[in-house]
């Protein structure tokens, strides 16, 4: 097996290990010894060598070829990609103000080399050249042919056809888009840690409030009275709105006053003061409509849903609407359900607010099955927990994990793993579990190095990283994981999975490289494992008693999820008629435009609660403006659909059914060489239907 390697920097270059071939286990990233302006280097100097490519492709003196024009595009750029995703990776995991300003000053450069690639127009007559005589090349694989389509209508997206004056025009409006949203990112994670965004309490102020999350809250007042300078008189208790904080406090807190104080700095993040993001993304939105105007597409949407499963904005509506058809009337029950109740401690004039539903559908869910995610937190220790999700994939697909405390990481948090396929190595895997000040809100998967082979069918072992905001151990207590959290784990780690199992010929067609509303049927469908005593007894053991999660807790655990399910998927509808909506306008919006207006009209078909004043979802809509799900937010529920249609094909032949998972484990495998529609009928027998998803639910 051989690794690829970093050629050397150019003339007069300093040492760098980021240019040197890397002497880590596995030519891993040498996070030992990089400094933050190692970065910069290796990603001018990768754009540097990538430009020389390019030059000696578009040089070539013979006819184009499959190899000499395609494959060797594929190929380039291999320092330029490593550095910048390790760049990227590590300034959102860690959230360090330096990284910060070096991905602010890499951005602009990298954006103008993409652009300048895609718009090189002797590349791209040699690239069309290659796809219109596609045909004559009778040797070509179908995985060969797949790169060539792809490759050519990557240069058509990006304007590649554009001529003249339009060509420039296009390339600039890919810079600014590219710096807006930049910007939009990072203003999210700085907003998340103003000072301004906590609620400092005393321990009056605690009701309802489980003693680990006390305890949470004591360590994060602490910590942060020690930081700023500040004299700890004992009684100081801090949450922020940090998943690890905010949640648990909306859920548990018997202090309704409190819980909307938190909830209005929740909900107004990013709107007005330093991290204010309403008008970046008015800039976005109408940017991403000037690029497909340029392209002859009437909106965003209809520009980037060519390459889907769905293909159009019209399938995207009718598939957002049959679910709000189907799950409105449920919604409604389960919400008036939970008013009455709460009128009962409230009083009779009591209006379920947003900040009231997290607790009093808990206390209801508490009241009809006697469940809480406490009663499952002492089952889900979090080694056990590590465990038990690794051995899904042993039993699924006979992988194997195996720790190495020599491979360098970014972060003392950060454990690595060699991951084998039997006696095969098939990957790292980098697992970064606790919360951090700094680190980036919610849970990710990401690849620091793709997969692929070379010419000798030798591969290059993918790099990919887990990234979760689990607490952190306070004393010597152990770390046990809520419900919500393992499911987290078990999403990312099926990302993971794709990512790991990659085994394609091209880094561009390799692991979750593949339309963007298929690459969550793996993470999703590893959620459906939650619900299965078969693989909860190899690891969801009492961390005190040792004794096995029963059967009675697992079955309160699906009704108390069924009872929530409508309202779930209504709160997603709302953010996927927002991106739509955000996405599908044909006229810019204009620098005046009320976006709170503007969010609710959008949302107001699948509305839950009345419009909280001064709150919105958009300017800190992360996935949308700066993470790659515009018009594509849909995808979430679609995925849902994907997973529990095959989850059921594994429950009809049993959850760890052999033969069944290794049809699955062919898409993981295949990456973006296979249309996913001709995947997945291959895997299923037929398209997906929303049957399995509404039986799931509770809904038919």
């Amino acid at each position: 097996m051989t690794l690829s390697m970093f050629t050397s920097p150019a003339s007069g270059a300093g040492i760098n290990p980021l240019l040197e071939p890397s002497k880590a286990p596995f030519q891993t990233i040498p996070f030992n010894m990089v400094t933050p302006a190692n970065y910069e280097e290796a990603i001018i100097e990768g754009i540097r060598q990538q430009n020389q490519e390019i030059e000696e492709i578009v040089s070539e003196q013979s006819a184009p070829t499959f190899e000499n024009t395609i494959v060797a595009l594929d190929r380039s750029g291999n320092l330029l990609n490593v550095a910048t995703l390790t760049l990227s990776n590590v300034e959102h995991a860690v959230g360090d103000t330096v990284l910060m300003n070096i991905m602010a000053k890499i951005t602009p450069m990298l954006s103008e080399h993409s652009a300048n690639i895609m718009l090189n127009q002797k590349l791209w007559e040699r690239v069309k050249n290659v796809y219109d005589n596609r045909t004559q090349r009778q040797d070509l694989t179908p995985e060969d042919q797949r790169l060539i389509s792809e490759t050519y209508l990557n240069f058509i997206e990006s304007g590649a056809s554009l001529s003249g004056d339009k060509r420039e025009k296009y390339k600039k409006l890919v810079k600014e888009l590219s710096d807006l949203s930049l910007k939009y990112a990072q203003n999210i994670t700085n907003g998340m840690k103003d000072p301004s965004r906590r609620l400092w309490l005393k321990a009056n102020q605690l009701g309802g409030l489980p003693e680990s999350i006390i305890a949470a809250a004591r360590e994060e007042a602490k910590e942060a009275l020690e930081a700023e300078g500040r004299e700890d008189n004992g009684d100081s208790y801090l949450f922020t709105v940090f998943a690890p904080s905010y949640g648990p406090f909306m859920k548990y807190s018997s202090e309704r006053d409190l819980r909307e104080k938190l909830y209005r700095l929740y909900g107004s993040r990013n709107i007005g003061g330093e991290f204010d993001n309403v008008q970046l993304l008015k800039d976005i939105a109408n940017i991403r409509l000037e690029m497909a105007n340029m392209l002859g597409f009437d909106n965003f949407a209809q520009y980037q849903l060519q390459r889907t499963m769905v293909k159009t904005p019209e399938a995207v509506w009718k598939f957002l609407e049959n679910l709000k058809d189907a799950y409105t009337p449920a919604m409604k029950a389960e919400v008036n359900e939970i008013e009455e109740f709460a009128k009962q401690t409230e009083g009779s004039d009591f209006k379920l607010m947003p900040w009231d539903y997290s607790y009093w559908s808990d206390q209801l869910k508490n009241s009809k099955y006697a469940f809480s995610d406490e009663d499952m937190k002492p089952y889900f220790e979090l080694n056990h927990t590590i465990n038990g999700v690794f051995g899904l994939a042993n039993k699924l697909y006979g992988y194997k994990f195996k720790e190495n405390k020599n491979i360098p990481v970014y972060h003392p948090d950060v454990k690595a793993y060699e991951v084998y396929d039997g006696k095969r190595m098939i990957g790292i895997l980098y697992a970064d579990f606790y919360y951090r000040a700094g680190k980036a809100p919610g849970a990710w998967m990401t690849e620091f190095r793709p997969e692929y082979k070379d010419d000798n069918g030798d591969k290059t072992l993918p790099i990919i990283s887990i990234v979760c905001n689990f607490s952190k151990p306070v004393g010597k207590e152990p770390v046990l994981l809520t419900p919500g959290e393992v499911e987290t784990f078990l999403h990312e780690f099926g990302h993971a999975l794709h990512g790991l199992s990659a085994d394609t010929k091209y880094a561009s067609l390799s692991g979750t490289n593949v339309y963007h509303d298929f690459v969550e049927l793996f993470s999703q469908f590893n959620e459906n494992y939650m619900t299965q005593k078969q693989f909860l007894d190899s690891f969801a053991k009492h961390y005190k008693t040792g004794k096995p999660m029963p059967q009675e807790l697992i079955d309160k655990f699906v009704r108390a999820s069924q009872y929530a399910a409508a309202y779930s998927c209504l709160r997603q509808l709302g953010f996927g008629y927002l991106d739509m909506a955000y996405h599908t306008i044909e006229q810019p919006i204009r620098a005046s435009a009320d976006i709170e207006e503007f969010e609710k009209n959008a949302q107001n078909p699948v509305r839950i609660f009345d419009v909280v004043e001064g709150c919105m979802t958009s300017p800190s809509f992360g996935h949308i403006f700066s993470g790659g799900y515009a018009a594509g937010y849909y995808g979430y529920k679609w995925a849902e659909m994907l997973d529990a249609d095959a989850f059921a094909a594994f429950k009809q032949n049993g959850i760890f059914d052999q033969k069944t998972a290794k049809k699955f484990q062919k898409m993981l495998r295949s990456g973006g060489t296979v249309d996913p529609m001709e995947l997945y009928i291959e895997f299923r027998g037929q398209e997906p239907t929303v049957n399995a998803l509404l039986e799931r639910d509770g809904i038919r």
